[in-house]
């Protein structure tokens, strides 16, 4: 009884967002292939402190650095706070200054202000678009379990009950981080000044290959440091006696695919293109029962003519 009325309700949700869907499913699928990059590109021993520090010296000779972030898909290291205006980029081979942006560093960062704000600032309506496709979710499995069969449309609800748990778990996680939901209470509050930028380099150092590196900033009164361990990206806080571990916001490792490796990467690449095969058979679907062709009504019928009595 309800079945027409929910899957013409499905149908309009896709409409109405089936735009600003597009983008964030799109942007989604090239972000995917960030943490596999960094990962597959990450050479253990190539960056230690003393060649960060090297770096600085030769950059930062007045120590203004406040942040680091290295790609090292790239070989490049971010230095910030040293220019009021914009970060210095050295390639870590050479100390050499680099002048140009980087083909696919460029390509994550553009992905992700399209994938977070839609490059207008409609941060809110991401949100909202978001939460339509769970609603998506939710009216596709109210509607029962499907017939499946070798068509569009068998295609379509094969991969929506397939992957279902993974079409749940990638856009909730991205509302969770949007509403700042980590599942681990809030950070513990500074209690002295954080460590300087360049101590902070040696003490890690000193317990991690830097080789690792994924960036390195004062948050919260606490000198903070991201680093790829096993697969894994984890925060530490960088106290003078050593690394802490932070406890893990799972909605981030999650939704960013940098929890397992190269494998979790790959993971939001399946769920990516299963948005994208849903969404475009979603649309032929559509596209099939709003054009089909209907009888003309000004086509004059033909009419049967009785035998003469």
């Amino acid at each position: 009884m309800w079945k027409p009325w929910l899957l013409r309700f499905h149908r309009w949700i896709t409409l109405v967002f089936a735009l600003p869907l597009a983008v964030i499913i799109l942007t989604g699928l090239i972000l995917s292939f960030e943490p596999i990059a960094q990962i597959g590109a990450t050479r253990p021993g190539s960056l230690d402190a003393a060649r960060i520090e090297a770096i600085l010296d030769r950059h930062d000779p007045e120590g203004k650095a406040r942040s680091l972030t290295f790609r090292a898909y790239e070989n490049r290291l971010s230095i910030g706070g040293v220019r009021p205006d914009d970060t210095i980029d050295v390639d870590i081979r050479t100390g050499a200054e680099l002048t140009e942006g980087g083909t696919v560093s460029d390509l994550f960062y553009y992905s992700r202000v399209l994938h977070e704000t839609l490059m207008l600032e409609l941060g809110w309506l991401v949100h909202v678009s978001t939460m339509a496709m769970l609603l998506l979710v939710a009216i596709g499995i109210a509607m029962g379990w499907p017939r499946l069969a070798n068509s569009v449309s068998g295609w379509h609800k094969g991969v929506a009950w397939i992957l279902l748990p993974l079409l749940i778990l990638s856009p909730l996680t991205g509302l969770f981080l949007a509403w700042g939901v980590t599942f681990t209470g809030p950070p513990p509050t500074a209690r002295a000044e954080p460590v300087p930028l360049r101590e902070a380099i040696r003490i890690a150092g000193a317990q991690h290959d830097l080789s690792g590196l994924v960036w390195l900033r004062s948050r919260n009164g606490r000198q903070l440091i991201r680093l790829v361990e096993g697969g894994e990206y984890r925060v530490f806080s960088v106290a003078r006696d050593g690394l802490v571990a932070s406890s893990r916001n799972w909605p981030r490792l999650l939704h960013e695919g940098n929890f397992a490796g190269i494998w979790a990467g790959l993971m939001n690449v399946v769920i990516s293109l299963a948005f994208i095969i849903l969404m475009t058979t979603g649309l032929v679907i559509w596209a099939r029962r709003r054009f089909r062709r209907r009888p003309s009504a000004s086509r004059p019928r033909r009419t049967v003519q009785s035998a003469p009595a």
